[in-house]
């Protein structure tokens, strides 16, 4: 298939890096800064119990499903308050917390594949998840990073896919969309008027019964190798 695109934006959990390790890590690091700093909470949320908490606050929140950072944060005050520790070190355990969130392993073809689809168009970070570009150090691929926090509202809604068009100058057909949720990124890219392609790491099958992406790849390296057949192809003016 081909089509013009001037711009592209892309997810970033489970697309350019597994979420997974990052979420063990998070509970590792989280529960060693208790111990050392709160026992009591540590006693009281045992990563099981804290992972618990986490579930009951974002079921109970819904409104603050596009802020994980918020969502948290207050995860993280009510371990404090319960175990009756001082709600100072609130701050202190969410950076500990970030920083963890910050730490990344790429899979194998991303930071090539990113360096390469940079060099053909403009890229935007568009994410539901609170990383921080600047701290994962790929900053450098992006022309800017859009995430729902920010925006107000998360994928699959339009209007956070309409944003990120708004900001790159280009019509909501120009952009193509990349991610690996069926729904969040793919169904609701195509909603909202974008291409969409699916990076499908896993050889899942395709089950949505309306929609199919425009392009489906099982790693950028593949959506790096589409973008230059396709600027090749292209005619000369």
């Amino acid at each position: 298939m081909s089509f013009p695109v001037r711009a592209i934006t892309l997810d970033l959990d489970d697309t350019v890096w597994p979420f997974a390790p990052i979420g063990a890590r998070i509970e590792r690091v989280l529960d060693d800064w208790m111990r050392e700093h709160s026992p009591a909470t540590a006693r009281m949320y045992p990563p099981e119990a804290m992972r618990a908490l986490r579930e009951r606050v974002w079921r109970e929140h819904p409104q603050l499903a596009h802020d994980l950072s918020a969502l948290r944060r207050m995860t993280l005050e009510i371990a404090l308050r319960d175990s009756g520790a001082d709600l100072a070190l609130l701050e202190p355990a969410y950076e500990a917390f970030y920083a963890a969130r910050n730490q990344v392993e790429h899979y194998p073809d991303s930071l090539e594949a990113l360096a390469r689809i940079a060099a053909r168009v403009p890229v935007a970070a568009l994410s539901n998840g609170n990383a921080d570009l600047e701290r994962v150090g790929i900053a450098r691929y992006f022309a800017f990073q859009l995430g729902a926090r920010e925006h107000g509202k998360a994928k699959p809604s339009p209007c956070i896919f309409h944003a990120a068009c708004a900001r790159l100058e280009c019509a909501h057909g120009e952009v193509l969309h990349v991610g690996d949720h069926i729904e969040m990124d793919v169904a609701g890219a195509a909603r909202a008027g974008l291409r969409s392609c699916w990076i499908n790491r896993d050889g899942r099958a395709w089950d949505h019964p309306e929609l199919r992406p425009d392009l489906e790849f099982d790693s950028l390296a593949g959506l790096a190798d589409w973008l230059d057949a396709h600027a090749a192809a292209r005619p000369p003016r």
